[in-house]
């Protein structure tokens, strides 16, 4: 099956907005489709890269370092799979290195390129997780993500200011209280 058009997914958007009840030729719809389309290509710009490869470039000179290294309130912004509605939060990822580090940013942008595709927030929790413990083989991965969902928020149970928080812990950060307890005070998760 061939991958749909930037006219084929104006045209979805034209019809959405019929279905609504709108007239999509009025002046200030006009231009919707093309924008509705523009945008989904960035919002959902995580099918176009392969996350993992973000932690490929590692450095082993880390004069010793031995201890947790924890990026936290990294801005998380997904989309629902079942209503495909906004999900947004921050996401709080760690690792304890075994010989190596990455630098920071690749751990936002691991977040990020899982981020922008549809999914359930369970599922993006671990996918993150999963990665930095495949690719970097560190001692231990922890990965918590505290999101609000629109589906719950805008419609449905209609519950605003109630969010959604996700864990996935690995290695020594999953069975070792000492260092689950650190890693989950040093995201306040506890």
């Amino acid at each position: 099956m061939a991958k749909p058009t930037q006219a084929d997914a104006e045209a979805a958007v034209r019809l959405l907005i019929e279905w609504a009840g709108e007239d999509p030729n009025r002046e200030g719809l006009r231009d919707t489709p093309a924008r509705v389309a523009r945008s989904y290509h960035e919002l959902f710009s995580g099918y176009a890269v392969d996350p993992r490869d973000y932690l490929k470039r590692t450095f082993e000179e880390v004069g010793g370092y031995d201890e947790l290294v924890v990026l936290k309130n990294i801005r998380v912004v997904s989309f629902c799979e079942h209503h495909m509605l906004p999900v947004i939060g921050r996401a709080h990822v760690g690792y304890l290195p075994s010989n190596r580090v990455v630098g920071i940013s690749k751990l936002a942008r691991v977040v990020h390129g899982f981020a922008r595709r549809l999914q359930i927030q369970e599922k993006l929790t671990a996918e993150i997780a999963t990665a930095i413990q495949d690719i970097l083989e560190p001692q231990g991965v922890g990965v918590v993500i505290e999101a609000e969902h629109n589906c719950m928020t805008l419609r449905g149970v209609n519950t605003p200011g109630t969010s959604l928080t996700t864990s996935k812990l690995l290695g020594v950060i999953r069975d070792d209280p000492r260092t689950r307890e650190e890693f989950l005070g040093l995201t306040r998760c506890i």
